[in-house]
């Protein structure tokens, strides 16, 4: 029989590199804390990944598309879904709403379609969303060529910058042959990209005008140079990038309107339309288009890159500037790689132009800036738990010292985990570290020729020793503020502790304390992975209740919540201390909670996931006296760094219950 899953869902992003499994992750400890089977089809760099098959797709209860780009999601027709960019799925508490929706969406669809989990949970896409989705396909197959081509040529200039040139002085036939095809596959970007932003809108009938209007933005529309009129044996200027975009925009809805032209023919023409009429007529219309376009688009083209040339002009303060804010505001979302493309297609035109020209050294200089800024937000944290280490959860510095090989391979999206739980001030920080990279390499009139590698490049790299300077300047600038912003907020947490510790205690004056001895008992240590917050203080009050500590389950969720409300008790490193002071509480007592996996929706100081919950309990009657001065030592005691390792490090209920006993002795 075959596997069967409540949950399927599909994730791709356009490089397929980091947020692709990011999302995938994330949705199965979401399902995983939801009790709920689930399967993850990933369209990576690499193709399809844990492939869906049919029978799962019949069997699934719900379907959760988190991608930016074409994960052919047709596939899912009929089934309760929602679609949204797959930056929206890289946290747990996100992709945990994303399956919630999917699965009201099986309840009661009038009742999904009102679901609010983010504007973007909706189960139809938007049209921003939808367009975004057809670009960032065709940049996502197009990456491969332009990193192979421009890599390869690269390497061609290891043997001197004129050794493809059988007449220079330093000629080398094997650098030659890198050189050329380095530029067939750097050629095939524009109509790879058109071809692929068509597929995605028209599916494969669309791939072939798609194909023809790449082709025909890269050479133009050729006109003879002595009569001036079209001449299919003349020359014709092209416009490149942009081009390649509109014509695969173009051609993928021609392609639509095509189908519905062709619907009424007899279903026994279905295969003279794939492969005689469709390809054929679209194929004419897009390619009459886009050779009368070819005019304005050249000069819009002509313009952008005169644009760029100009802020250039401005000086290196204001071009870096606005590349290193685009690189790191999102890191590998929509406007890092507008940033990132743009800087592919200045190389492109760059290596065409010729080592030594004006063009080249310009691309290349901005390709440099472009890599720079990249490269340096995974770094910052990298710094930053290194540095200051104690002001980081585990999960947090491990995922820092990873992030160290992403970095220096040009993979920017190891930081997003950071960003997220602290978007302010978090962001402006990687911003503020790549722009002085950014600004470094222009300055420094760094040149890189090729459009990805992060370090692995560096023999290619024109006075590589300052461009790695300029990224280690801006990753230690990002990595101290980074370690401040984080030692503030510890600092406010260690500041926090005594003042819940006294609110606990209250200000009535304590009476002697009584006994301690068997106080915390080990059947009070509960070891769960709750969902959620509100899930972790249910499970808190019932447990209360069923050892005979309360009276009433919903009393005592209540006080929890309202104490909540009044501002989070979630600490620092991964602690939390609800506290709730009722008359449903018949003695003061505490429970504790563990979770190996964190409670990340619960808010902290430090934006760590919760895994130790300490739950002070209070009956109201008892104000002032002996116990509360109990209850405020397990709060005090959370400042202690000692005690906190060992207590997290603990996993046995009785060993847990007499460390905290010997500190309420």
């Amino acid at each position: 029989m075959a596997e069967t899953y409540d949950i399927i869902a599909a994730t791709g992003c356009p490089t397929g590199i980091a947020h692709t499994f990011m999302a995938k992750e994330a949705l199965e400890k979401a399902a995983a804390q939801r009790g709920l089977t689930i399967k993850v089809e990933t369209h990576g760099q690499v193709g399809i990944e844990n492939e869906l098959t049919p029978a799962q797709i019949a069997a699934a209860r719900a379907v959760v598309v988190a991608a930016d780009k074409d994960v052919q999601a047709q596939r899912f027709a009929g089934k309760p879904m929602v679609s949204v960019g797959v930056s929206k799925a890289i946290d747990v508490e996100s992709a945990g709403k994303l399956i919630d929706a999917a699965l009201v969406a099986k309840a009661d669809p009038a009742v999904a379609a009102a679901t609010v989990v983010a504007e973007e949970v909706a189960e139809k896409e938007s049209l921003g969303h939808q367009l975004y989705k057809h670009l960032m396909n065709g940049v996502s197959h197009m990456l491969v060529f332009v990193v192979t081509g421009g890599v390869l040529t690269a390497l061609s200039f290891l043997w001197g910058i004129t050794s493809f040139d059988s007449t220079a002085a330093d000629y080398n036939s094997f650098a030659a042959m890198l050189k050329i095809i380095g530029g067939v596959a750097m050629n095939l970007m524009v109509p790879v990209l058109a071809a692929y932003i068509a597929e995605s809108i028209g599916r494969r009938p669309a791939l072939v005008p798609g194909f023809v209007a790449g082709m025909i933005a890269i050479q133009g529309l050729p006109v003879n140079a002595e009569t001036g009129l079209i001449d299919a044996g003349g020359t014709g200027v092209g416009f490149g990038f942009l081009g390649g975009i509109v014509g695969g925009f173009l051609a993928g809805y021609v392609i639509l309107a095509l189908e519905k032209v062709f619907a009424k023919l007899p279903a026994n023409l279905n295969g003279l339309k794939a492969i005689f009429l469709y390809p054929l007529f679209s194929t004419l219309i897009v390619g009459l288009v886009m050779l009368g376009i070819s005019g304005p688009m050249a000069a819009i083209n002509t313009a952008m890159m005169d644009f760029l040339k100009g802020l250039s002009a401005s000086g290196a303060v204001v071009l870096g500037l606005a590349i290193g804010c685009m690189c790191a505001v999102d890191m590998g979302g929509p406007v890092n790689k507008a940033a990132y493309v743009t800087g592919t297609a200045m190389l492109t035109e760059a290596l065409a132009a010729g080592v030594g020209t004006e063009t080249y050294n310009f691309g290349t200089n901005f390709m440099a800036a472009v890599s720079a800024a990249c490269i340096v937000p995974p770094l910052i944290t990298t710094f930053a738990v290194i540095v200051g280490k104690k002001y980081f959860s585990q999960e947090d510095h491990d995922a820092g010292i990873v992030n160290f090989i992403l970095g220096c391979t040009h993979i920017t999206e190891g930081a997003i985990p950071f960003m997220t739980k602290n978007v302010w001030p978090v962001m402006p920080i990687m911003m503020i570290g790549s722009s002085i990279a950014s600004i470094l390499s222009l300055m420094f009139g760094v040149h890189d020729p090729a459009p990805h590698g992060g370090f692995l490049v560096l023999p290619v790299v024109e006075n590589a020793p300052m461009w790695v300077l300029a990224i280690a300047i801006g990753t230690v600038v990002g990595g101290i503020l980074f370690v401040a912003f984080k030692k503030h907020e510890y600092d406010k947490a260690a500041e926090a502790a005594p003042a819940m510790a006294e609110a606990v205690q209250g200000a009535e004056p304590a009476l002697a304390a009584p006994a301690v001895e068997g106080f915390v008992k080990p059947e009070h240590i509960l070891v769960a992975t709750p969902s959620n917050r509100d899930a972790a203080l249910d499970l808190v009050a019932k447990t209360a209740v069923e050892q005979g500590i309360a009276s009433d389950f919903d009393t005592l969720k209540a006080a929890f919540l309202a104490r909540e409300a009044e501002g989070t008790t979630g600490m620092v490193d991964g602690y939390a201390i609800p506290h709730a002071k009722t008359n449903a509480v018949k003695r003061a007592s505490v429970l504790v909670l563990k979770s190996s996996e964190g409670i990340s929706s619960w808010e902290t100081l430090d934006g760590a996931p919760v895994t130790c919950a300490i739950a002070l309990l209070v009956p109201e009657s008892e104000a002032g006296t002996g116990h509360l001065q109990i209850l405020s030592k397990v709060a005090t005691a959370l400042t202690d760094d000692d005690f906190r390792r060992a207590f997290k490090a603990e996993g046995d209920p009785a060993k847990l219950a007499e460390m905290i006993n010997a500190r309420l002795a």
